[in-house]
Protein backbone atom coordinates (compact mmCIF):
# COMPACT_ATOMS: atom_id res chain seq x y z
CA UNK A 1 0.00 0.00 0.00
CA UNK A 2 1.18 3.40 -0.82
CA UNK A 3 0.23 6.08 1.27
CA UNK A 4 0.55 10.42 1.45
CA UNK A 5 0.79 12.25 4.63
CA UNK A 6 1.44 15.79 5.32
CA UNK A 7 3.48 17.67 7.84
CA UNK A 8 3.60 21.34 8.49
CA UNK A 9 2.74 21.58 4.10
CA UNK A 10 -0.25 21.15 2.01
CA UNK A 11 -0.53 18.28 0.23
CA UNK A 12 0.95 18.35 -3.33
CA UNK A 13 -1.61 18.19 -6.18
CA UNK A 14 -0.61 15.04 -7.53
CA UNK A 15 -3.38 13.03 -8.94
CA UNK A 16 -2.28 9.77 -5.89
CA UNK A 17 -4.10 6.83 -7.82
CA UNK A 18 -1.99 7.43 -11.13
CA UNK A 19 1.02 8.11 -9.16
CA UNK A 20 0.61 4.83 -6.89
CA UNK A 21 0.61 2.87 -10.39
CA UNK A 22 3.41 4.54 -12.01
CA UNK A 23 5.62 3.96 -8.60
CA UNK A 24 4.30 0.38 -8.70
CA UNK A 25 5.26 0.13 -12.71
CA UNK A 26 8.35 1.20 -11.93
CA UNK A 27 9.26 -1.01 -8.90
CA UNK A 28 7.61 -4.27 -11.31
CA UNK A 29 10.43 -2.99 -13.73
CA UNK A 30 12.93 -3.86 -11.24
CA UNK A 31 11.47 -7.14 -10.37
CA UNK A 32 9.87 -5.66 -7.52
CA UNK A 33 6.24 -5.34 -5.86
CA UNK A 34 5.39 -2.73 -3.64
CA UNK A 35 4.98 -3.71 -0.16
CA UNK A 36 4.25 -0.30 2.37
CA UNK A 37 5.62 3.05 1.50
CA UNK A 38 4.68 6.01 2.97
CA UNK A 39 5.15 9.35 1.23
CA UNK A 40 5.61 12.19 3.81
CA UNK A 41 5.48 15.70 2.30
CA UNK A 42 6.95 18.35 4.55
CA UNK A 43 8.62 21.34 5.00
CA UNK A 44 12.48 22.32 5.57
CA UNK A 45 13.19 22.09 8.72
CA UNK A 46 10.84 19.07 9.22
CA UNK A 47 13.51 17.16 6.83
CA UNK A 48 16.43 19.05 8.74
CA UNK A 49 15.38 18.18 12.10
CA UNK A 50 14.83 14.05 10.46
CA UNK A 51 18.20 14.18 9.05
CA UNK A 52 19.52 15.17 12.28
CA UNK A 53 17.95 13.18 14.52
CA UNK A 54 18.30 9.71 12.35
CA UNK A 55 21.71 10.33 9.85
CA UNK A 56 23.42 12.78 12.23
CA UNK A 57 23.69 15.25 9.23
CA UNK A 58 22.77 18.58 9.51
CA UNK A 59 21.43 20.04 6.55
CA UNK A 60 18.46 20.33 4.16
CA UNK A 61 17.62 17.78 1.80
CA UNK A 62 14.61 16.90 -0.72
CA UNK A 63 14.32 13.22 -0.01
CA UNK A 64 15.31 11.16 2.90
CA UNK A 65 14.52 7.68 2.50
CA UNK A 66 13.95 4.58 5.02
CA UNK A 67 14.24 1.30 3.42
CA UNK A 68 12.58 -1.42 5.23
CA UNK A 69 12.42 -3.73 1.85
CA UNK A 70 12.44 -7.83 2.31
CA UNK A 71 13.64 -9.63 -0.31
CA UNK A 72 11.69 -8.75 -3.32
CA UNK A 73 9.19 -6.42 -1.74
CA UNK A 74 9.80 -2.35 -1.23
CA UNK A 75 8.88 -0.72 1.67
CA UNK A 76 9.69 2.52 2.98
CA UNK A 77 9.13 5.86 4.41
CA UNK A 78 10.30 9.36 2.31
CA UNK A 79 10.43 12.07 3.71
CA UNK A 80 10.35 14.61 1.11
CA UNK A 81 10.89 18.52 1.40
CA UNK A 82 8.67 20.50 -0.65
CA UNK A 83 10.49 23.54 0.21
CA UNK A 84 13.88 22.05 -1.06
CA UNK A 85 12.23 20.76 -4.33
CA UNK A 86 10.60 23.81 -5.28
CA UNK A 87 14.21 25.79 -4.85
CA UNK A 88 15.94 23.30 -6.87
CA UNK A 89 13.16 23.34 -9.48
CA UNK A 90 14.20 26.88 -10.13
CA UNK A 91 18.03 26.56 -9.63
CA UNK A 92 17.71 23.33 -11.95
CA UNK A 93 15.19 25.19 -14.27
CA UNK A 94 12.73 22.85 -14.33
CA UNK A 95 9.19 23.03 -13.16
CA UNK A 96 7.98 21.99 -9.37
CA UNK A 97 5.96 19.59 -10.56
CA UNK A 98 8.66 17.93 -13.07
CA UNK A 99 11.22 18.06 -9.69
CA UNK A 100 8.69 16.95 -7.51
CA UNK A 101 7.94 13.59 -9.88
CA UNK A 102 11.54 12.82 -9.92
CA UNK A 103 12.44 13.23 -5.90
CA UNK A 104 9.07 10.86 -5.71
CA UNK A 105 10.62 8.05 -7.97
CA UNK A 106 14.12 9.23 -6.64
CA UNK A 107 13.02 7.24 -3.56
CA UNK A 108 11.62 4.30 -4.77
CA UNK A 109 15.15 3.69 -7.34
CA UNK A 110 16.69 3.88 -3.80
CA UNK A 111 14.52 1.44 -2.67
CA UNK A 112 14.90 -0.85 -5.41
CA UNK A 113 18.27 -1.00 -4.65
CA UNK A 114 20.00 2.08 -7.02
CA UNK A 115 22.48 4.06 -5.13
CA UNK A 116 23.96 7.43 -5.92
CA UNK A 117 26.83 8.30 -3.77
CA UNK A 118 29.57 6.11 -5.05
CA UNK A 119 31.82 6.72 -8.23
CA UNK A 120 29.45 6.84 -11.13
CA UNK A 121 26.51 5.86 -9.41
CA UNK A 122 24.78 9.40 -9.90
CA UNK A 123 24.50 8.99 -13.82
CA UNK A 124 22.80 5.37 -13.40
CA UNK A 125 20.52 6.82 -10.75
CA UNK A 126 19.78 9.87 -13.17
CA UNK A 127 19.35 7.60 -16.32
CA UNK A 128 17.10 5.40 -14.43
CA UNK A 129 15.22 8.22 -12.89
CA UNK A 130 14.92 9.57 -16.96
CA UNK A 131 13.60 6.31 -17.40
CA UNK A 132 11.12 6.19 -15.01
CA UNK A 133 9.56 9.94 -15.95
CA UNK A 134 9.49 8.77 -19.33
CA UNK A 135 6.54 6.44 -18.46
CA UNK A 136 4.77 8.50 -16.00
CA UNK A 137 1.37 9.07 -17.25
CA UNK A 138 0.14 12.34 -17.69
CA UNK A 139 -1.76 14.07 -15.26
Amino acid sequence: MISYQTINVKMPAIKRRANSAWVKAVAESYGKQVGDVAYIFCDDEKILEVNRQYLNHDYYTDIITFDYCTDNTVSGDLFISLDTVRSNAEAFGKTYEEELHRVIIHGILHLCGINDKGPGEREIMEAAENKALAIRPGE
